[in-house]
């Protein structure tokens, strides 16, 4: 066994779950245009990741918990309007990024 995979080893599966997740909101919030450089913007890389961070906090939730879960879905669901924002074109509600996942995604009203 490597030292690398001692090392995972010990790391509890929440933790490696909420790791990757945070991996992919990253990179969704900068293919959403909201890092430093919105000319990095891409929307179809976007909802790629997106679609992908919700499929992955549902199938964990049941086993990351409400203390990591909770925040991880807030966090998807800002992307997800954030999302909805840039879009030249808004998808109906339901069609957005990962709302097969999560249900429909709408802007808070006013």
């Amino acid at each position: 066994m490597t030292e690398e995979a001692r090392e995972i080893a010990e790391v509890p599966a929440v933790e490696v779950v909420s790791t990757v997740a945070v991996h992919l909101m990253t990179a969704a919030a900068v293919k959403c245009g909201l890092g430093e450089d919105p000319e990095e913007a891409d929307l179809d890389e976007a909802r790629t990741l997106i679609e992908s961070l919700a499929g992955l906090l549902m199938a964990a939730t049941p086993f990351i918990g409400t203390f990591h879960g909770k925040p991880l879905r807030d966090g998807l669901r800002s992307l997800q309007l954030a999302f909805r924002e840039a879009s030249i074109v808004p998808d109906e509600p339901g069609k957005g990024p990962g709302e097969k996942f999560t249900g429909p995604v709408v802007p808070p009203a006013n």
